[in-house]
């Protein structure tokens, strides 16, 4: 009697292959009625194999204990054959109460190939599928690898995607197995909407998750490309938003996605309930570990009573408590925060219960998908260890630490029991991505003009977390290059290092009157001492060359000069008609100047400069350091917050110049009404003289980066020596300077979030004062009228050093376009001096590409 199972060539449809082991087990059920004979192993005869052994396929039915082979045997090693995917024909046929065993075996593929997928490459797509070139061709997994592609497309966004796999029969049991693809139009969110929100606008929420909708500028991004797995985090997303801005009963009750196919999209809707918003009502500290005393954490708690309730300040919180009880010896020490929530008065009361945990040690950490990235990088990011006690506050540092660095897709940290109750075990899931860069950008502001950019970077160099980056700017006033290297955990320690080599050449403009070359070199050392919280420690050590033309120095032919020095000459003796050798470029000799034109007249520069320019290169080798606070919700485009640096320089250990500068900066941001944000800076600076002097280029310039309305270093002290006949002289500077503003953003909220686009509204007022550098060639002299007619040295009249208040008040407009951040201010200046410099309109911005 013959018994057999086909499996039919050609097709793909699930329904045969489920059919498959049903029919098997009729047909060994028949097998077994005919009561055949029971069969040894070795018995077994084979047919129609032609590159699997014969002995390979009897090796799938296994004998009973005495030996032989009954039904139940049989149809087990039937159904093992089936599922090896070898064979696209199995039959059992009995011939002389024998057992034989007749085989089809599945092809072997020649090759797969892609057709019509343009948006998604072979690569790609190759590293997806299951079915291999030299591999066995399985009906089951060339439906698998269909589904598969579909969903990839379905991925980018591309939900009319059709797949259909084509098998092409070639000689020697050989195929070709072809992926034809249709990739369809793509598919975006057409709509973003938000139900029950009451406190945020729909504005202002579309701007806190990841998900965009389309535009006519999304062709330059992805996120406006469905994916349900990034709405679904926009669901995570929005409820730690509204956690941190005190609504501790929120849910995101449901994120509703819908096809339209009118517009082609899909239509996203989010439906919140808020709840009310608390403050924090108290703030406790309990311990019931005898030798622990609570309170001793007051200090590492972020929450404090009054303030609007904060989730992630509490969380924040929880993580540097376990680390403080870790650090004085009670490794498995917890704390858990209580909330007692008050409805009445809308009062959250705070607990943080520090209870001694379970004995729980850490049995091994397993880290995979780390393709390039070495295994101590990412282990490094851990405060525990292998053996160490499980701390889950250490491992949820470590899990953001790694999302952090950026060298990843994805990462997960989830933990498994270990081989005994008091041991886990961490598993450490990561998914590389391209950590490279190579940019071309392109700016322009009213200050500098063009300025191009070409830079190659990479955040994981070698795959050791190193970060590497060169540059190359060329400007219409400003060029050089600059060498970048930073170690991030230098020596093993959460202290990074980092070199910068520079040059840079600044060109003379319509507010410099000279070129300055600068090349230097900085090693700096970064300690992160909170997460809001890093000192940079530096040391830098630069060369300044300044330069001037011959029309701006010509007055230097004139005078006495400085005795030894070959650049201040003494003068030829002058004729009554001139010295046609020493003629400034209009021909007019000094000698006839007294009310005419003299060389003062052609913008003669300021003896300041000359000053600096008569030293030659200069050396500034300085020490100093950076202390940042940042608690921004977002870096780039921020609504809340505080961003405060405090810098301070000693320039002196060795080089040429000697000074100590200390500068402060500080921004709050806060929200005010309706998506409007406000923003409050304050900032201000002091150079104090260490025992060289001061010179003139150490001195502070300030212009719009102080109060806008005013041209670059076109406010405080200024050389006047020549004012009244050109209008002009070089900028000083001051040894002080202080400022203040104030602005409103506003979105326009009749345009898309997705273009970028806020106004500002803002009124500045600042000063600098305070010249302290060389105010005539001969130090001593006085400068008068007399003397400077009679050639005996040239002088610099000081004016604007007052102290006097510029303000300002003025609009802007603020975009973050896909071309980059770009900025557009108008400001007219309320008070300035005489000799100040205004620049009503100022524009700058640029981008990569």
């Amino acid at each position: 009697m013959m018994v057999g199972l086909r499996v039919l060539r050609g097709g793909l449809t699930a329904a045969l292959i489920m059919f498959a082991l049903p029919v098997a087990a009729v047909a060994t059920a028949s097998l077994v009625s005919s009561q055949a004979v029971a069969q040894t192993a070795a018995s077994i005869g084979v047919e129609g194999n032609r590159r699997i052994e014969a002995d390979t396929i009897r090796s799938y039915f296994k004998p009973g204990p005495s030996g032989r082979l009954d039904s139940a045997r049989i149809d087990d090693g039937l159904k093992a054959l089936i599922e090896t995917g070898l064979f696209q024909d199995v039959k059992i046929n009995q011939a002389g109460g024998r057992l034989v065993v007749v085989v089809v075996e599945n092809p072997v593929i020649g090759r797969v190939a892609f057709e019509g997928n343009k948006k998604v490459k072979d690569d790609q797509l190759s590293a997806e599928v299951q079915s291999k070139a030299r591999g066995t061709l399985s009906r089951a997994m060339v439906q698998s690898d269909t589904a598969r592609i579909t969903e990839i497309y379905r991925r980018n966004g591309r939900y009319d995607v059709k797949v259909e796999p084509k098998i092409i029969e070639q000689p020697n049991n050989r195929v070709d197995l072809v992926f034809e693809i249709t990739e369809g139009a793509k598919t975006g969110v057409k709509s973003i909407e938000f139900i029950g929100n009451q406190a945020y606008s729909g504005y202002r929420l579309r701007d806190v998750i990841k998900t965009r909708e389309s535009n006519f500028l999304s062709f330059l991004g992805g996120n406006d490309v469905y994916d349900p797995d990034r709405i679904e985090a926009d669901r995570d997303i929005l409820r730690r938003f509204y956690l941190k801005n005190g609504y501790a009963d929120v849910q995101i009750v449901a994120a509703l996605t819908e096809y339209d196919p009118e517009r082609k999209g899909f239509l996203v809707t989010f439906k919140i309930e808020e709840g009310q918003q608390y403050r924090v009502g108290s703030v406790e500290f309990q311990s019931s570990i005898a030798t622990l005393d609570g309170n001793s954490f007051r200090s590492l708690s972020r929450v404090n009573v009054g303030s609007i309730y904060n989730a992630e300040a509490v969380e924040k919180s929880v993580e540097e408590m376990s680390i403080e009880a870790s650090r004085r010896g009670y490794a498995f020490a917890t704390v858990k925060p209580r909330g007692d929530r008050n409805f009445e008065a809308h009062t959250v009361s705070i607990v943080f219960a520090i209870e001694e945990g379970p004995r729980v040690y850490i049995e091994r950490i397993n880290v995979r998908g780390n393709t390039r990235t070495r295994d101590y990088v990412i282990r490094r990011e851990f405060d525990i260890s292998e053996g160490d006690a499980y701390n889950r506050a250490l491992v949820d540092r470590a899990e953001r630490r790694l999302k952090n660095l950026d060298y990843f897709k994805t990462v997960k940290v989830n933990s498994e029991p270990g081989s005994s109750s008091d041991r886990v075990v961490l598993n450490v899931d990561l998914e590389e991505k391209s950590t490279g860069d190579f940019s071309v950008s392109g700016g322009y502001s009213t200050a500098d003009g063009f300025l191009g950019e070409v830079s190659i970077s990479e955040r994981n160099l070698l795959g050791r977390g190193l970060y590497a980056k060169a540059s190359v700017q060329y400007g219409q006033r400003t060029q050089g290059y600059t060498l970048s290297f930073v170690e991030p955990y230098l020596l093993g320690y959460r202290v990074a290092l980092g070199l910068d080599f520079y040059q840079r050449k600044q060109l003379a403009s319509n507010y410099v009157s000279y070129d300055s070359k600068t090349i230097g070199f900085s090693p700096r050392l970064g300690f992160q001492l909170r997460e809001d919280l890093n000192l940079q420690l530096r040391y830098s050590i630069s060369r300044q060359e300044i330069t001037l033309p011959y029309y701006l120095q010509n007055c230097n032919n004139f005078g006495s000069g400085i005795p030894g020095s070959s650049y201040f000459p003494t003068p030829a003796y002058l004729n009554a008609g001139g010295d046609t050798n020493n003629q400034n470029p209009g021909g007019t000799a000094y000698s006839s100047a007294i009310g005419g034109n003299n060389c003062l007249v052609d913008g003669e520069a300021s003896v300041a400069v000359k000053q600096g320019l008569a030293k030659g290169p200069v050396i500034t080798s300085a020490v100093g350091y950076t202390l940042a606070y940042n608690t921004l919700d977002n870096n780039k485009d921020p609504t809340s917050g505080i961003l405060a640096t405090l810098n301070q320089d000693f320039a002196g250990v060795g080089g040429d110049v000697s000074y100590l500068k200390t500068t402060g900066d500080v921004k709050l941001y806060t929200p005010v009404v309706a998506d409007i944000v406000g923003v409050l800076r304050l900032q201000g600076g002091v150079l104090n003289d260490t025992g060289k002097g001061i010179r003139m280029l150490d001195h502070f310039q300030m212009g719009p980066n102080l109060v806008r309305g005013f041209a670059p270093v076109g406010i405080g002290p200024r050389d006047i020596s020549n004012f009244a006949t050109t209008g002009y002289g070089d900028a000083l500077g001051g040894t002080k300077y202080w400022g203040a503003s104030a602005e409103l953003q506003m979105p326009f909220w009749f345009l898309p979030k997705e273009v970028g686009l806020k106004g500002a509204i803002y009124a500045d007022a600042g000063s600098v004062f305070g010249y302290e550098g060389v105010r005539s060639i001969v130090q001593g002299a006085s400068c008068n009228q007399s003397a400077l007619l009679n050639a005996q040295y040239q002088c610099l009249q000081v004016g604007a050093d007052n102290g006097l208040i510029r303000t300002s008040v003025g609009v802007g407009l603020i975009w973050q376009s896909p071309f980059g951040p770009l900025r557009f201010d108008y400001a007219i200046p309320l008070s300035k001096s005489q000799y100040d410099r205004t620049q009503e309109f100022r524009f700058g911005g640029g981008t990569s590409f």
